[in-house]
């Protein structure tokens, strides 16, 4: 059986990631089949049009993946594969990426990621949306 995931445990393995620490991301919702994975937006995470760079975006929506396919599979995963649309600018004060498991296998689990961000005032705008593959590491 899969080594289960606890929320203080997914929090310790982001915190053990440089960049996400870079970053400084943060779990907000770790439950079976769901993620969620927050950035602040700040002014070095932008880019020269002063949108939240696709880079910030891409990172957020590949962690979220992995760690919603962890929640099914297990602590040992790895993201095998994922793609990501931009859909718009990324303006506001907060980026959410809110990954789920849509299916899942004892190995791999498919997953989607929406990345949502929010403005001053609490508004939330879809800017990108992401799929991918969470493979069980032996």
């Amino acid at each position: 059986m899969a080594e289960e995931i606890t929320p203080e445990l997914a929090a310790l393995v982001l915190e053990a990631q440089p960049f996400s620490r870079l970053v400084r991301a943060r779990i907000t919702v770790f439950e079976p089949g769901r993620a969620v994975l927050e950035v602040g937006v700040r002014d070095d995470l932008l880019q020269q049009n002063g949108f939240l760079h696709g880079g910030v975006l891409s990172y957020a929506a590949d962690n979220a993946l992995t760690f919603a396919g962890g929640t099914v599979l297990g602590a040992s995963v790895l993201t095998s594969g994922f793609s990501i649309e931009y859909l718009r600018p990324g303006r506001g004060r907060l980026l959410s990426a809110r990954a789920r498991v849509l299916e899942s296998t004892r190995r791999r689990a498919v997953c989607r990621c929406d990345l949502v961000m929010v403005d001053d005032e609490g508004a939330e705008k879809l800017v990108a949306a992401a799929q991918g593959t969470i493979a069980l590491v032996e």
